[in-house]
């Protein structure tokens, strides 16, 4: 064999070698594939992400489309089968963003005859599955619009707006957080149609045996909530607040550590935010000690005074 013969030979070899090891699994198929090809498929949008149920009857471009065979290798079927019973959906990636913990949340769009669905999928940082929210169910009401948001606090707000027959618009709001220690979409807050509104505690049934650990409300909008710490030294807490006609609103949860006899502080590796609780027989004060805009529109803050509840008590039988 000649050497020029042999070399094209040896070229070949590794030509079609480097092909093969460059081959990779589709994601529109029956592949086994890698739960960071399954993330990364997905397509990073900007905050914040809003979504509308005229958009959700839109047609899609193939490129966006995962088959369930991939899909339910990292979310189980039951999320599919409970809306879709034996309906087999034709499955979207919208987008996907990452939490300030490290989660990741995927958008998703599934599609079946005359029940579309937006669903956000919940990853650790680890790429594991954690849970499924289901962001817009349309109804069949042609009077109804409905609208999803996750704003740049990572709020998860679900909109909709009610055309009545005189002109007039009501509008209802269910409001969500995810808790990633609890590994779940929590409804932090419901404002019903017509104007019914109600205030969902997220930590309410936590133990208060602290003496700090009680209500604290500003009028029937804003409330901090601070209930027993996980930890030694620690209070956790619970803030809504909706200021200035509610054009300043929002909320944050998480776990202050007690600093003085009176005082608590909010201080989360990775959260520029730092939040002081001033503590009184009556009252606590809230203090931002810096970089807490991100927990808020911009033209409020989260400096307040807010009054004591008084604890329900037992009642002997």
């Amino acid at each position: 064999m000649s050497f020029r013969r042999y070399s094209l030979i040896v070229i070949g070899f590794i030509v079609f070698a480097s092909c093969k090891q460059k081959k990779k699994a589709t994601l529109t198929g029956d592949d086994k594939v890698e739960a960071s090809d399954f993330i990364g498929f997905f397509q990073p949008v900007k905050l914040s992400f809003v979504y509308t149920d005229t958009a959700l009857e839109k047609k899609e471009t193939d490129s966006l489309f995962l088959s369930r065979a991939v899909f339910t290798q990292f979310v189980p079927d039951s999320v599919l089968t409970a809306i879709y019973k034996k309906t087999n959906p034709k499955i979207f990636a919208l987008g996907k963003t990452e939490g300030p913990a490290g989660e990741h949340y995927l958008f998703v769009k599934t599609i079946a005859p005359a029940n579309n669905q937006l669903l956000v999928l919940a990853f650790d940082k680890k790429e594991k599955y954690l849970a499924t929210l289901h962001g817009l169910s349309p109804d069949k009401n042609p009077a109804t619009t409905q609208l999803f948001t996750l704003d740049r606090r990572f709020t998860i707000t679900r909109t909709t707006q009610l055309r009545n027959k005189d002109g007039s618009t009501n509008e209802g709001k269910d409001v969500y957080a995810f808790d990633v220690d609890a590994k779940t979409f929590t409804l932090i807050m419901t404002d019903a149609l017509g104007d019914k509104k109600e205030l969902i505690n997220p930590i309410d049934t936590f133990s208060r045996t602290h003496k700090w650990s009680a209500d604290y409300t500003a009028g029937n909008k804003n409330l901090v909530s601070i209930r027993d710490g996980r930890r030694s030294g620690s209070l956790q807490f619970y803030v809504h607040f909706d200021k200035n006609n509610s054009e300043c609103t929002g909320e944050l949860k998480g776990e202050a550590t007690i600093r003085t006899a009176t005082t608590a502080e909010y201080n989360k590796k990775g959260d520029p935010c730092i939040l002081k609780f001033v503590f009184s027989s009556t009252t606590v004060t809230l203090q931002e000690v810096e970089g807490c805009g991100s927990k808020r529109p911009m033209n409020c803050t989260l400096n307040g005074s807010f009054k004591k509840v008084k604890n329900p008590k037992t009642v002997a039988n």
